[in-house]
């Protein structure tokens, strides 16, 4: 796919520099928030072609641009909207909001806790886009029960599900990808990363409490007034919400085999989806009996309502601009950079085997958190995995510290910006069109903040992955870990009462 880009671009240091430009442009425009982002992206890829027809700087033509769309990802998306339309018909999204008050006795703060580690936990199974379109309308209806400012209980969402999604082979796309290239397995990432996820993972829960706290004083942490048995909110029709609970599994097993059938994501998705909306049409036909003139077809109003297609455009133009990085040889000239860097600090600083290997590590991790924070961090890691190669093959030592760099930063550098990873986009969409709308700068404040202790913790890790070894790190992490928990464990205690 690179290699066919190219052919159609220039890749010159000026035509670089030019896409270059135009990132940093869209990232500050989207900071500044004067324009819609899908506008934003939309004038970046205009004057992208405007450059590449009108000068001799062809930075990605049109007939190009196929290429350059993510259309797994775009068909994966629009597919698990549409299946999660179809599961709101049955009402078992505010039924599942009652069910968790009645289990955890109403408390706001316990209530969102668990919704954030289970999609923490779910995204390390599934692939997290997936996870917060089937978690997201959950936590906002769950949030206003309660009355829990949505601000301050989306965020975490979206942090768990990126985080989660580090923890595991197909958690997230970059690890898919890192995996197949460096022969890694699904046990050796559960293995390696699961320790440090959690410990992030407790982080997040006692960070993203105590805000949570601090906004709602006492009522956080007391009952808020569940519906009695019998009443509230009720399963409309248990036979489409059986129908569906099949579907959803095959849906789910789809993505967990991945390896073995080797779909794409988007296609048990889009199965699982016409399966979906034909169950739905059929069962209506047989219980509505509408004549002609009466007749109405769900998928319509799915498409119509259910679909956000102003983040499914914005993913569409985003995925051409970083074609046009990828295709000008941008990303390569970085991962190039990258080489240098620490070939540069190994001889001038004199750096021995650990030296060298923790150097290396620490400067993967960091600058593929930085560059996931404002791009798509697929393409990086598409050219990031031959780079690494080289270098375990040139760096001395057990040089696979440098894939759970590269996994750890790519992934968890999502959590900077609000167009660092896909699930940040989706949920924040999702919100936006539930009249939450999250500012750039509201984002970025709080993923700042948690992308730098994640990464922290991340560092700890590959410095000792590299001066312990891995079986022995582990053991120092699970102490760690528990000590961590304990002090959680205390914390939630005291604010219980």
């Amino acid at each position: 796919m690179h290699s066919d880009l190219a052919l159609a671009s220039t890749t010159d240091p000026i035509s670089q520099a030019l896409v270059g430009g135009l990132l940093v442009a869209m990232f500050v425009a989207l900071a500044l928030e004067k324009a819609h982002r899908v506008l934003v992206v939309m004038g970046a890829v205009a004057l992208m072609w405007g450059i590449s027809y009108a000068t001799p700087y062809r930075l990605l033509t049109f007939e190009a641009t196929a290429q350059a769309l993510d259309v797994n990802v775009l068909l994966l998306l629009a597919a698990m909207m549409a299946l999660v339309g179809v599961l709101k018909e049955t009402g078992v999204f505010g039924w599942a909001v009652e069910r968790i008050l009645e289990r955890f006795g109403g408390r706001p703060a316990r209530a969102m806790v668990l919704l954030w580690w289970f999609t923490g936990i779910a995204s390390a199974f599934l692939d997290n886009v997936t996870t917060v379109v089937f978690v997201t309308p959950v936590v906002l209806a769950a949030s206003r029960r309660v009355g829990a400012p949505s601000l301050l209980v989306i965020l975490p969402v979206i942090m768990a599900a990126n985080i989660g999604g580090t923890a595991t082979l197909i958690g997230d796309p970059p690890n898919i990808m890192i995996g197949s290239g460096a022969g890694l397995t699904f046990l050796q990432f559960l293995e390696e990363l699961t320790i440090p996820v959690l410990i992030m993972m407790c982080g997040l829960h006692w960070w993203g409490a105590r805000r949570l706290r601090a906004a709602m004083g006492r009522q956080a942490d007391l009952p808020a007034a569940a519906d009695e048995p019998g009443y509230g909110p009720r399963i409309t029709d248990p036979l489409l919400l059986k129908w569906l609970g099949g579907i959803s599994a095959f849906v789910l097993v789809g993505f967990v085999t991945h390896g073995i059938t080797h779909m794409p994501a988007a296609v048990p998705a889009v199965i699982g989806a016409t399966a979906a909306l034909l169950v739905q049409d059929v069962l209506y036909l047989r219980t509505a009996h509408p004549t002609h003139e009466e007749r109405r077809h769900g998928i319509l109003h799915i498409i119509e309502r259910e679909i956000e297609w102003p983040t499914l455009v914005f993913f569409a133009f985003l995925f051409i601009l970083v074609g046009a990085a990828v295709a000008t040889g941008l990303i390569d000239t970085l991962a190039s950079l990258l080489q240098q860097g620490i070939m540069a600090g190994r001889d001038a600083f004199g750096l021995g085997e650990a030296g060298t290997l923790i150097f290396a590590a620490l400067l993967v991790a960091w600058v593929a958190a930085l560059l996931s924070a404002v791009m798509d961090n697929i393409p990086f890691v598409a050219v990031s995995i031959p780079i690494i190669k080289a270098l375990t093959l040139e760096l001395p030592g057990d040089a696979t510290v440098l894939w759970w760099a590269l996994s750890l930063g790519a992934c968890l550098g999502g959590n900077g910006t609000p167009i660092g990873a896909s699930a940040n986009v989706t949920t924040l969409g999702m919100a936006e069109k539930q009249g939450i709308r999250v500012t750039f700068g509201e984002f970025t404040t709080v993923g700042a903040r948690v992308g730098v202790f994640t990464l922290l913790v991340s560092s700890a890790f590959l410095v000792g992955f590299v001066l312990l070894g891995a079986d022995r790190v582990a053991e120092v992490g699970a102490v760690v870990l528990a000590l961590v928990a304990a002090a959680l464990w205390r914390y939630e205690s005291r604010a219980n009462g």
